[in-house]
């Protein structure tokens, strides 16, 4: 008896779960707008709609963009302007009118996971005038009580994304602290950060560091080479192979530096990170081709699920920056010239963004521009039904199990042999068990909710000998 419990507890989450290391993991991006030729918001939702893309990070409120957004699947983290920090942090009925304005109407078609406050305003100049450290930490604090006031502090985060001049010194890692003026105001926000289970956004930029010292730092280091032999080696043992890590690390070590224990630990994130593909004839690194080996090397390590060397096992949550070159920026030329997509929609350079069975069609999954990924994506009446390609993955399995049981679906073509058994993903299989009960129940919107796991496409999701049924 005993040895039969031990084999079952074994196999548990294999019971749970047969279709073990099919996470699909996806990548943040940031949603600039500052240029007048870009595309509008909803070609931008329904174009990311077909990428891994499933995170986006913007600059404002814009209502345009969040209404774009509504039932993508796509989660948005919005922003509080930095003019916009003072009044908010006047008190909390301000701060009640600038959410019931600019963000409640929106949700919970559009799944608004984190406001950021101000964007790197604790190093930022407005009309040359320092901004109140204290106005910032007052501003997450009045919105986190609107939140808890409308029980939406589970739901959505309040943070503030920081650039790397916050810290005193980035090197070594191990040693690094806040700047000695922005402690007090940093040991409040970390604290508020750990409180309230909130993560930690930092602007990390190795081309900054490469263009101002490239008689010191390694190209291939600062393009994420991960060569043990452009490495740096901390004092206290960590080995980077890139200096990506070593800022993670940097920021980790100024917070470890303030002394508010490890059981008030935060997460940190990379709200930003990039490469420009043009710049000013003395930005030489700002190339194409290392935009494209960055951001292809960035990706790949936001996908990875691998932490940095002082902790391993965190994962690193990425926005790259950024979606669009924005040609009304000021500043430098790479300022103007950090995006992936030009303003018409054909790529600046090739980078990979295709996700095989997220809606839209997996024919371009997003290896080709807006024009002609959505010239021919609605076809007619044709519609079909697919799991949103983040959806929960136990809900997803359980959705599986019920298409293919009292549901009455014929799934004999997502089991072994079968033209739709490969890839064995469960995202896959999902996709065509939903798409058939939906296509069997008269393809009304709420036969393709599955607890908020359907998406309906207008673009065919058959491949190969796999045929997804239509009406």
């Amino acid at each position: 008896m005993a040895t039969t419990q031990l084999l079952l507890l074994l196999l548990l989450p294999f019971i749970l779960n047969p279709f073990p290391n099919v996470a699909v993991s996806g990548v943040g991006i940031n949603y600039g707008t500052l240029g007048n030729n870009l595309p509008p918001p909803k070609r931008v939702a329904q174009l990311l709609q077909s990428t891994l893309i499933d995170k986006v990070k913007i600059y404002d409120t814009n209502p345009e963009i969040l209404q774009a957004f509504s039932n993508t699947g796509i989660d948005l983290i919005v922003a509080v302007e930095n003019s916009r920090v003072a009044n908010i942090s006047s008190d909390v009925s301000s701060a009640d009118q600038w959410f019931a304005t600019r963000v409640l109407p929106f949700i919970p078609a559009t799944s608004i996971t984190a406001i950021a406050v101000g964007n790197e305003y604790l190093t930022s100049n407005s009309d040359h005038q320092v901004l109140d450290p204290a106005a910032l930490v007052q501003a997450m604090q009045n919105l986190h009580s609107v939140l808890i006031a409308r029980a939406l502090d589970r739901k959505i985060k309040i943070t503030t994304p920081h650039s790397m001049a916050i810290l005193a010194s980035s090197f070594p890692p191990s040693a690094s602290t806040f700047a000695t003026d922005l402690v007090p105001t940093m040991t409040s926000i970390v604290a508020f950060l750990a409180d309230t289970a909130s993560p930690f956004m930092i602007n990390a930029y190795p081309y900054f560091a490469y263009r101002d010292n490239p008689d010191m730092v390694n190209i291939q280091y600062a393009l994420l080479g991960n060569s043990t032999s452009t490495g740096v080696r901390d004092p206290k043992g960590y080995t980077y192979t890139n200096m990506l890590d070593a800022q993670i690390d940097a920021v980790r070590s100024a917070v470890n530096a303030l002394g508010l224990g490890p059981h008030r630990a935060v997460e940190i994130m990379v709200s930003e990170s990039g490469w420009p593909s043009k710049g000013d004839t003395n930005e030489i690194a700002a190339t194409p081709e290392n935009a494209k080996t960055y951001n292809t090397r960035l990706i790949e390590r936001a996908q990875s699920n691998k932490g940095t060397p002082m902790k391993p096992l965190d994962k690193i949550e990425v926005f790259v920056f950024a979606l669009f070159n924005e040609n009304k920026k000021e500043g430098v030329a790479s300022e103007r010239n950090f995006g992936i997509f030009n303003g018409d929609g054909s790529k600046v350079y090739e980078v990979d963004l295709s996700c095989q069975f997220c809606s839209g069609d997996s024919g371009n999954g997003g290896n080709g521009g807006f024009g002609e990924k959505l010239s021919g994506a609605v076809r007619g009446p044709s519609v079909w039904c697919i799991a949103k390609p983040h959806a929960d993955e136990k809900v997803l399995q359980a959705v599986l199990d019920f298409c293919c049981g009292g549901g009455g679906v014929d799934c004999r073509e997502i089991y072994e042999n079968g033209d739709c058994f490969a890839p064995d993903k469960l995202l896959a299989h999902a996709s065509y068990a939903m798409n058939a009960y939906y296509q069997m129940h008269g393809r009304n919107y709420w036969n393709c909710d599955f607890k908020g796991t359907g998406l309906v496409t207008f673009s065919d999701p058959t491949y190969g000998r796999c045929r997804y049924p239509q009406q």
